[in-house]
């Protein structure tokens, strides 16, 4: 996967953004314009932050759509649909960062593959599914037994499951950019 020319990087965070007040605001989604290089199908997430705490995080492994389009609907989830967090709030929208990980496909890996901070991985066993993004493992300095063990109790399993037989280890990379790579762009005038 080419990285995303600059452009196209603060174009999906001014949509990430304009979905999110969209969505608080109940008012109908933006527009989505094509980007100048778009990577086609892809995954993709998004993550809020306030003060450096996640505040939400949706998206989505696979899509069959426009990165943009997947950019948009995952913004507006994070922001109202996370399980883990109240709906954001229309005088939260200002204080958010966002952050848009767009990710490669996914490949079948053995456990001495995934590399910390250069990986995302999928745990799967049985109905049972975990997922965590490379700047996880990054942002906590885990080591590689530690990244399997954490994603497994995303996964709501035992920390060894990663060794058993059945369990499925899949891993992928990102291409992960946040407001705080264009501060300039940050703060728009709510509408």
């Amino acid at each position: 996967m080419s990285p995303l020319p600059s452009d196209d990087r603060r174009a999906l965070l001014q949509l990430a953004r304009q979905a999110i007040l969209a969505a608080v605001t109940k008012q109908p989604v933006p527009a989505v314009p094509a980007l100048s290089a778009d990577p086609g199908p892809c995954g993709a997430f998004v993550s809020l932050h306030v003060g450096g705490r996640l505040r939400g995080c949706i998206g989505m492994i696979e899509s069959a759509g426009a990165l943009a389009d997947t950019v948009v609907r995952c913004a507006a989830a994070a922001a109202m649909e996370d399980p883990r967090f109240e709906p954001v709030a229309t005088s939260e929208v200002p204080t958010l960062e966002i952050e848009v990980s767009v990710l490669s496909p996914m490949r079948a890996a053995r456990p001495d593959e995934v590399e910390p901070g250069t990986h995302g991985l999928r745990i799967r066993q049985g109905y049972a599914s975990g997922l965590l993004l490379p700047q996880v493992a990054t942002r906590y300095s885990w080591s590689r037994e530690r990244f399997l063990e954490e994603t497994c109790h995303k996964a709501g399993l035992p920390p060894e499951a990663w060794r058993e037989p059945d369990a499925r280890i899949e891993i992928f990379t990102a291409e992960v950019f946040s407001e705080t790579d264009f501060p300039a762009q940050k703060k728009m005038p709510a509408s």
